[in-house]
């Protein structure tokens, strides 16, 4: 059976999405004829963990570690709370402090491409030998964190393997980096960085056409669109019992605030207080207070139920027993090819899909491809208002169900199928 290596930041006990792509492909990979390997580091800093992902490893796979130095153990201690918000992704676009101004200009200007470049050159040389040692010769970097990426980068420069770059994210053009406040000479370097990878490497892998457009003009070698999935069964189970509960899973960030949303359901509560006594919005996960407070400041905090990050099969099963299921992202164009791994767990749980984004967001197409909801953009309000009511109407009727098409398309399964078929046998 023949070998590759995986070289991945998130692995479990790692939570959240991160950690879920390549757990799943390494556990159908075997019944493609691939023995995947693992490395991943010793001691990492895991804004968030998820125990119950370790019973997800497949048996007998070997998995090497590496110890790693990361300042995010020095920066708790200038501030433990600002420390955790930025490594989860949230960072407070409108009023950071100045200890959290500063932390992010450090993260993007000295920690070029990111905190964990310092197990770059370590991880180089010890790869070298358990590449020779396992008779490997394809080599698989997941990012971010891109510093995965420049560990293949360098080991190319040594080995003559295959390497396959797999951007969960985009580099340059993720939203986020306006938020590092980036020197000209830092944003050149995590340019060129970025165009090093993508010209070296073999084969990239993205999880969306937009991003797959985006580094076309930047490569000259195969870009293939494999997105995330879901994991396990289709829910074929009706309108789930319980009260009208509009259910967002994750982190819900500050510049993901959706006001016109909160506004909607102020507008149907105040029309008819049975929709607002039959309301619940449930947050679970990381929620910045602006978000909070929005909702509270439209007089919905007896509806608001927030519950911190809970392990991903309670996470499931919470989005089967929601009535809406709330997707989010960013209006800005660099968002527009950002697809949430939680929403092909949406899809798998047959229930609504609102989604709101920027226009032309990839994930507005899936969702009419599917007939799995609708999506809207951020200024309409009287869209996801009518949206809402046609919904809660057909909620009272016991009658709010899917029936989505094409589904078993990002099973994992058939994700690992494709993966090994068009891009590792290749």
């Amino acid at each position: 059976m023949r070998k590759v290596l995986i070289v991945t930041y998130y692995w479990p006990p790692a939570g959240g999405p991160g950690v879920q792509r390549w757990l799943y492909f390494a556990s159908y990979m075997r019944e493609f004829g691939i023995e995947p390997v693992i490395y991943t580091p010793e001691n990492p800093h895991y804004p968030l963990k998820d125990p119950s992902l370790v019973q997800q490893i497949p048996q007998g796979i070997k998995v090497y570690r590496q110890k790693i130095r990361e300042p995010y153990q020095l920066a708790r201690l200038l501030s433990p709370s600002g420390t955790k918000r930025i490594s989860s992704g949230i960072i407070n676009r409108e009023k950071p402090g100045r200890i959290e101004r500063l932390m992010l200009w450090v993260r993007g200007n000295i920690f070029i491409p990111d905190a964990r470049k310092y197990w770059i050159k370590p991880s180089v040389r010890f790869l070298s030998g358990v590449m020779e040692k396992e008779g490997i010769d394809t080599l698989i970097t997941t990012g971010p964190p891109h510093s995965m990426h420049l560990i293949g980068l360098k080991l190319t420069g040594l080995k003559k393997i295959r390497w396959i770059a797999d951007f969960r994210d985009p580099w340059t053009s993720i939203g986020y980096h306006s938020a590092l406040r980036l020197s000209r000479r830092a944003t050149e370097k995590h340019r060129k960085l970025e165009a090093a990878v993508l010209n070296e490497a073999d084969a990239v892998i993205t999880t969306s056409s937009q991003t797959m457009r985006e580094f076309k003009p930047l490569t000259p070698h195969p870009i293939h669109v494999i997105t995330n999935g879901y994991f396990g069964e289709l829910n074929t189970k009706g309108q789930p019992e319980g009260p009208f509960t509009i259910s967002h899973i994750g982190s819900l960030l500050s510049g993901r605030n959706p006001v016109s949303l909160w506004n909607a359901l102020k507008s149907l509560s105040d029309v008819n207080p049975e929709f607002k006594r039959d309301l619940k919005i449930e947050l679970i996960g990381p929620v910045s207070p602006e978000v909070l407070q929005s909702i509270r400041d439209q007089g919905l905090g007896a509806q608001l139920s927030v519950k911190d990050y809970i392990p991903h099969d309670q996470a499931l099963e919470r989005q089967r027993r929601a009535q809406i299921l709330l997707l989010i992202e960013i209006d800005a164009p660099q968002t527009r090819g950002i697809i949430p791994g939680k929403f092909f767990e949406y899809l798998a749980a047959s229930r609504p899909i609102l989604a709101i984004g920027p226009e032309h967001w990839e994930v507005a197409s899936l969702i009419a491809e599917c007939k799995s909801g609708a999506a809207f953009r951020y200024e309409e309000q009287q869209k996801i208002e009518r949206a809402l009511h046609t919904w809660y109407q057909d909620y009272k009727k016991h009658n709010l169900i899917v029936e989505a098409e094409g589904v078993e398309a990002y099973h994992r399964r058939a994700l690992t199928g494709r993966l090994v078929k068009e891009v590792l046998w290749e």
